[in-house]
């Protein structure tokens, strides 16, 4: 029997299998997707190539991309950004590293508490996360962003519209300010010169300014896996846990299992998680093996999928429900001059409106920015609108851009000033993550219908939405640009929190303060749907991976009589040598 059995080995997953796995727990990690050992031969770094949702080598679907991608139902006008593999859906991310908005957790008393979604807050205190974001903060390392042009037309705007510089970690009031990211900072040659002879390790190191932050992190070229720039799970937490036997006192390596899609979580006559059943894709066997303590670490849809496929109990009918994603939007202004949009860091720059959400400065390559152009619930823009004929907020056009106005916004990439907009949205019980009943099922059982409502949001999610819109178009107004485009996107699911939600109340929430199963003992959630709301408006993953490390603490103390530091006291820092040996050394 393992002491832990943890299913996915994305944001979540892999922190806690690193966590646990240097108190010396003997740690199997299943992962649904590839491991992409050798990404500087197996990708591309063509957009098609990388992100299409059906074929894309970062996509949610098996390792072999000959074979078609795993389906979702979706009964609405939306989309799914999500991947598979290790590192999960951070292979892509923007790797942006905020922590949550203060006013989000229990112990707020700030003048503004009443702006935040009060009815969902997270059972304990922001004051108790800090030394986990702390923690992971110098694990990863999150540091400030490395910054260019397109970064400083973003700065010129926030200034102009009278918004004064963030200076601290904590979100304490409407500010702008660089990204906190997961991107090693340019060192050597790195940002400096597009010599492909020159920007190699370990002449360069760091972020090297390519932009291909969307399409995986492979730089810098010769860099040892733990050394690439971008501190996705899979260049991070994973080769942590895979040496954790080296750096740790008493640690012991995971062991990760790859194409290893779960499909049932199996209780005992207590009711109790005891064990694991997984197919493997490529053969179609399937193993079951038990475990001490099991961590469902799926992602937001597929962990109320393989619960609710695994008639677990589900009294209070929370699981899947009050799903938020940050209820997107996008502005786009059109710059007189050439910003760079498309170099350095995918986004370098952001503004925040505690109680309202924020909004982000993002760099996009040709083929994501026509998808954002031509993805809208607008309508097309200066044609038909649904409902918008025009824009409160004083932008341009509502909708999406088709024919000239599209190949002239695209012919000028560089100039363009994008800002996705991203709310505090409500927790609300009707979107949800259910099992289709309409679809036909795939190889792994029922496949989750994901009901995310566009037009049918609280009051006060729709008023947050447009209060940024309008700020995000004064933002371009005062930055220059000559012309500014609201898309008004449909649900476009790049952030999906809260569908096995932690809650202060059993009626409304699936684990409890500790992230374990309200119903099931032994069983934690340690991915974003065991987030208790939308936090604010930040970007999750950071959140996500200081509870998955508090979720760690608990699970040691609770059911292995640990003492929550042991594992916790070497510097990262002092291990670099170590683990990078280790990874060269190991093929890891």
């Amino acid at each position: 029997m393992r002491d832990i059995i943890i299913i996915g080995a994305g944001g979540g997953g892999a922190v806690i299998a690193k966590e646990l796995a240097a108190r010396g727990l003997d740690v199997l990690l299943l992962e649904a997707g590839p491991r992409h050992l050798r990404p500087e031969l197996e990708w591309s770094r063509l957009e098609i190539d990388a992100n299409s949702p059906l074929t894309g080598y970062l996509r949610f679907g098996p390792a072999d991309r000959t074979k078609p991608a795993w389906r979702r139902e979706l009964p609405q006008n939306s989309a799914i950004s999500q991947v598979s593999g290790v590192g999960g859906t951070t292979q892509h991310y923007f790797a942006n590293s905020p922590r949550a908005m203060p006013g989000v957790f229990n112990d707020y008393t700030g003048a503004d508490a009443e702006n935040y979604d009060t009815a969902h807050l997270f059972p304990f205190g922001y004051r108790e996360l800090i030394p986990y974001y702390e923690w992971v903060e110098r694990t990863l390392p999150v540091e400030t962003s490395a910054m260019g042009t397109k970064e400083d037309a973003f700065f010129r705007g926030a200034e102009g519209i009278g918004l004064p510089v963030q200076t601290t970690k904590d979100i304490i009031r409407a500010a702008f300010r660089p990204q906190e990211n997961a991107i090693l900072q340019p060192r050597g040659n790195a940002g400096r010169t597009d010599d492909p002879n020159r920007v190699r390790f370990p002449l360069a190191q760091g972020c090297t300014f390519c932009g291909h932050c969307l399409q995986g992190c492979l730089i810098p070229r010769g860099a040892p896996r733990n050394l690439k720039a971008k501190r996705s799970t899979d260049n991070s937490y994973v080769p942590m846990a895979l040496t954790a036997d080296l750096w740790a006192r008493g640690g012991k390596a995971i062991t990760l299992v790859t194409d290893a899609f779960a499909t049932r979580i199996g209780t005992d006559g207590n009711g109790e998680a005891r064990s694991v059943t997984w197919r493997i894709g490529a053969t179609g066997e399937t193993f079951t093996e038990e475990a001490r303590v099991i961590v469902m670490a799926c992602g937001g849809i597929e962990t109320p999928r393989l619960w609710l496929q695994s008639q677990l109990p589900n009294p209070n009918d929370w699981v899947g429900r009050g799903m938020t994603d940050h209820f997107l939007d996008g502005v786009i202004g059109v710059m007189p001059r050439d910003i760079k949009s498309a170099f350095g860091p995918a986004s370098g720059a952001r503004a925040d409106f505690p109680g309202h959400g924020m909004f982000i400065n993002a760099g996009f390559g040709p083929a994501f920015a026509a998808a954002v152009l031509t993805f809208s619930d607008g309508g097309i823009a200066g044609a038909y609108n649904n409902g918008l004929p025009n824009d409160p907020h004083g932008a341009d056009a509502v909708g999406r851009l088709i024919g000239p106005a599209l190949k002239n916004v695209l012919a000028n990439l560089n100039h363009l000033l994008n800002i996705p907009i991203f709310t505090d949205d409500n927790v609300e019980p009707q979107n949800r993550v259910m099992l289709s009943d309409t679809a036909p099922p795939d190889e792994h059982g029922a496949i989750p219908r994901v009901i995310m409502r566009q037009r049918n949001r609280s009051p006060r999610t729709i008023r947050n939405r447009e209060f940024l819109v309008e700020q995000a178009v004064r933002l371009c107004r005062a930055a220059g640009a000559t012309a500014v485009y609201r898309i008004n996107l449909p649900p476009w699911l790049f952030h999906i929190h809260s569908t096995m939600r932690m809650g202060m109340s059993a009626d409304n929430s699936v684990v409890d303060a500790n992230a374990e199963a309200r119903w099931v003992k032994r069983l934690f959630i340690a991915d974003n749907s065991a987030l208790s709301n939308s936090l604010g408006g930040p970007n999750p993953t950071l959140t996500t991976q200081a509870l998955a490390t508090r979720t760690a603490e608990k699970v040691f103390q609770l059911y292995f009589e640990g003492d929550p530091w042991v594992g916790r006291e070497t510097p990262m820092s002092s291990i670099d040598a170590v683990v990078t040996r280790a990874v060269i050394e190991r093929g890891l």
